[in-house]
């Protein structure tokens, strides 16, 4: 099974791109996973294992906080295409709906000062001081404000921190039961090892996430490589009686979902385009991970490193990780 894109995988570890790489591939129901390299090079360096947790980053805006906004359009409690400001009374502009959130299409724009001395409450806030730029849903601008105000609409109509929310509704039906946001450090790989914070380990590495906490729609999930698998596979299962979300909904999402319908990005979720030329759900987190799931032909590919260990200034992987996938669609069936 999509044996050079394996080799490449391996490569990963053996030119010391990354510590270590949790893998797992499936194809129509079979299974093919590897775990292989370190958890961490430093202080010590210890071997990667089974059933660790990564911060995954970015995933937790598809897995989490995109699957809870889908389930509250399905049932009603807000509209896809109503302005954010209907549910987030001081947002800036009038223009922007939840549609221009979650495809990345909101052109907010800004500078926070300070932003990473600030409190939960006052960065909350500074959010508000932003503005929207002249590429209004005419452009994809991946940005993690969005999804941080998605949070917000969550925790507002949900009366609970959207963290909380995602445990509730997306990772307890799905019985995602290794996946939480608050782990225990001995069960996790490390990330960076910073100047302000030492080795970060079981607290998330992205610095609005660390501030915000439980309000953070954007980042902050801890996983395994089993648990992603379980999300992958339940999106690809087709069932009357699929959980959390109705199986319509997920159809949906394998369509350009942008204002213009041409800019390749679904609610939530980015797209790649299989030989077939049919769409496959793909997204990334900044640690270094990566998931890509084709209904169609029953595929999916789970890629978990913590790239940014011993530290961030890792663009080659960026560009590794963009020819694996390319491989990986060129190479299955």
């Amino acid at each position: 099974m999509n044996k050079q894109t394996v080799r490449m995988l391996h490569q990963l570890v053996e030119e010391k791109i990354v510590p270590g790489v949790s893998y797992a591939m499936l194809h129509h129901g079979n299974l093919q996973a590897e775990v292989f390299g370190k958890s961490q090079l430093i202080p010590v360096e210890r071997n990667l294992k089974p059933g660790l947790l990564y911060d995954v980053a970015s995933l937790t805006k598809v897995i989490g906080t995109t699957t809870v906004i889908l389930k509250l359009i399905e049932e009603g409690k807000i509209g896809l295409d109503m302005p954010v400001q209907e549910y987030l009374p001081h947002f800036f502009d009038t223009r922007v709906t939840v549609r221009h959130l979650l495809t990345h299409t909101s052109a907010i724009t800004g500078y926070i000062q300070n932003r990473d001395s600030l409190t939960a409450q006052q960065l909350l806030d500074a959010l508000y001081t932003l503005h929207i730029g002249g590429w209004f849903g005419k452009k994809v601008v991946y940005t993690d404000i969005g999804m941080i105000f998605l949070g917000l609409i969550i925790e507002k109509v949900y009366q609970k921190p959207v963290q909380k929310v995602i445990t509730m509704e997306v990772l307890q039906p799905l019985k995602m039961n290794e996946s939480t946001f608050t782990p225990a450090p001995k069960d996790c790989v490390p990330t960076e090892l910073s100047a302000s914070r030492g080795l970060i380990c079981g607290q998330v590495h992205d610095p609005k996430a660390n501030i915000i906490g439980e309000r953070c729609g954007s980042a902050g999930l801890f996983t395994s490589l089993h648990d992603v698998l379980k999300f992958a596979m339940w999106i690809l299962e087709t069932s009357p009686t699929k959980k959390v979300l109705r199986e319509e909904t997920i159809t949906e999402l394998f369509k350009d979902q942008t204002p213009t319908g041409q800019l390749g990005r679904s609610l939530g979720w980015d797209l790649r385009y299989n030989k077939q030329n049919k769409a496959c759900l793909y997204h990334t987190g900044f640690t270094g991970t990566f998931l890509l799931i084709d209904k169609v032909s029953q595929d999916g590919l789970v890629v978990l490193t913590n790239r940014v260990h011993p530290n961030s200034a890792n663009d080659i992987f960026l560009a590794k990780r963009d020819q694996i996938i390319a491989q990986y669609l060129q190479e299955k069936d």
